[in-house]
């Protein structure tokens, strides 16, 4: 197979769909790979690292259009990432499938192969192809850091001759794996840690990391989703969760927050009414902001500072770390590929594999994905119907 590996035009993305060690496998098992240049310049991966792996360099963009069968990038999700893919095209990437789904369609009708990287299933088998998973771990060591520069407290207790300094306390909402490895990340850097987390499966996990599970009084029953994710819940299991966590923020000199349902806008954890009753100096790190926000007061992109707590916003995190976040999206890709590939190196996708099933989302004129399908009403695939 033909790979062509697009720099990325999407302002702010700074990451690359493969790294030179994923050119130097993919070329190893007979495929042919060509990097546009300056792909990976601004993840710290030049060209002539990708030309000693075994990549041709092109200039002009049409020529990896032409020259690629699998056309590679990290963001999809914008149309203009997909405008110039012609008929046969086979496009991996992070689409966003779940929250526009009707960009499929079009898709579709145009004869190209979408895989969406998001909807690779949380199976044991898959779990080295889980790109959310990879951008999830980074987003949640960046974001204790973000804190840890904004907040006016350091977050280790420290014995010194001007006196004993008490440790920060810092609070992670969701205990997903960003909200995990926030919990590792603050704990590592001397902070009292504790976690909150709507699935009661959570607790064993949040124990795991060396925080300290936080139980409110609330019916969680049936609090888990698919794949592992949180369900969406009611405004009124939300009302009486904030009520109860009032208290709790009122403690914290430092909050993040993880909580997000897959395809829908992020619930809202924390009211302005909540934020008033913080400490002065507190910081919220709000890792929806992007979705909507788990703080009602959080904005995309920026800082905002309310009744004297900082709420940090940051969009794309991922990509203030682009090399190793490049790192990780490129083996997860790499394997995603190895899963593809056959022997003799080319493309066979074989729908009757849950992997294959789940994340090509547009393919022979088709929207195969059932959850996409779903999404836009659409009936049952003959596959489906039979299964």
């Amino acid at each position: 197979m033909k790979l062509s590996v697009m720099r990325e035009t999407h302002p702010g993305e700074t990451r690359v769909a493969l790294t030179p060690a994923n050119i130097s496998t993919l070329t190893g098992l007979g495929c042919a790979v060509y990097v546009e240049t300056g792909a990976g310049d601004a993840a710290g991966f030049p060209d002539a690292s990708y030309r000693d792996a075994g990549a041709e360099i092109l200039t002009a963009r049409a020529q990896l259009l032409e020259k690629g069968e699998i056309i590679l990038c990290v963001d999809a999700a914008h149309d203009a990432a997909l405008a110039d893919l012609r008929e046969g095209h086979i496009c991996i990437g992070m689409m966003d499938p779940l929250s526009d789904a009707d960009r499929f369609l079009e898709l579709a009708e145009r004869g190209i192969t979408s895989v969406a990287l998001e909807l690779v299933p949380r199976i044991s088998r898959a779990q080295s192809m889980d790109a959310l998973s990879s951008i999830a771990t980074l987003a949640g060591y960046k974001a204790v850091l973000l804190a840890a520069c904004q907040a006016p407290r350091i977050f280790p207790m420290m014995m010194t001759a001007a006196g004993t300094l008490n440790p920060s306390r810092v609070f992670i909402m969701g205990a997903g794996v960003a909200g995990l490895q926030a919990a590792a990340t603050a704990k590592r850097l001397g902070a009292i840690v504790e976690a909150y987390d709507v699935r009661p499966a959570a607790r064993d996990q949040i124990l795991s990391v060396g925080a300290k599970p936080v139980e409110l009084d609330l019916d969680t029953s049936s609090s888990e989703g698919q794949g592992g994710y949180a369900s969406e819940q009611d405004d009124d299991f939300l009302q009486r969760q904030r009520e109860q966590m009032t208290q709790v923020l009122a403690q914290q000199d430092v909050v993040v927050t993880t909580a997000a349902i897959p395809g829908a806008k992020a619930p809202v954890l924390i009211t302005e009414e909540m934020v008033k009753g913080m400490k002065p100096g507190a910081v919220i790190v709000d890792l929806a902001a992007e979705r909507g926000g788990n703080c009602e007061l959080s904005r995309p992109g920026e800082t905002v500072t309310a009744y004297g707590v900082s709420i940090i916003g940051p969009r794309n995190i991922v990509a203030s770390m682009p090399h190793h976040a490049s790192q990780m999206y490129g083996r997860n890709v790499e394997n995603l590929l190895r899963h593809l590939l056959d022997d003799e190196g080319k493309l066979t996708l074989d729908f009757e594999d849950e992997i294959v099933d789940e994340t090509v989302v547009t393919h022979a004129g088709e929207v195969r994905a059932a959850r996409i399908r779903e999404r836009l009403s659409m009936e049952p695939t003959r596959e489906e119907e039979t299964a």
